[in-house]
């Protein structure tokens, strides 16, 4: 693995990530096994994980695009588009759902003029929705930039908008 030979001049690993990379690899049996903390790494240093990302993880890892897809396609937490800097995530699978969460989801949009899966226009923020956040007693859930936020208002996320543009002035 050398930075040269990655294929996209766009999107590459530093030196330094690859040998963290190389590393991790030789923690498992096969390179396949790395494959998410790898998209983690990615996700990290290029906020994001688009299809040159893909590609070059595919060849990082010697294994074939579709299985780095499989993975990238699945998993929700993994993101093929650039996001806003707070990623409201809310959970709309049925605990949440039951306890209001489409009605939140709704007040978020309205509140930020954006619909689900839109960034607002100073780049602030996108709000998704997740299938299950895994925390059905606190429903509804929003996670934000992957910190969890149990039994949410429209007052909360009111609040959190206002304090978030505040920071973003700053």
């Amino acid at each position: 693995m050398s930075a040269e030979s990655i294929c996209s001049d766009a999107v590459r690993f530093s030196d330094e990530r690859l040998a963290e990379i190389k590393t991790l690899v030789a923690r498992y049996p096969s390179a396949q096994s790395a494959l998410m903390p790898v998209l983690y790494m990615a996700q990290e240093d290029f906020g994001y994980i688009s299809m040159d990302a893909q590609k070059m993880i595919a060849e990082v890892l010697g294994l074939r695009l579709m299985q780095v897809r499989e993975v990238v396609t699945f998993y929700t937490m993994f993101r093929e588009q650039p996001c806003g800097t707070y990623l409201l995530e809310v959970c709309t699978n049925a605990g949440c759902m039951l306890n209001g969460a489409n009605e939140l989801v709704a007040h978020m949009c309205d509140s930020l003029g954006i619909n689900v899966g839109e960034t607002t226009p100073d780049g602030l923020f996108t709000v998704t929705e997740v299938e299950c956040a895994g925390a059905c007693g606190g429903a509804p859930v929003v996670q934000v930039n992957n910190a969890y936020h149990e039994k949410v208002t429209p007052e909360f996320i009111d609040a959190l908008i206002t304090e978030k543009r505040a920071e973003g002035a700053e």
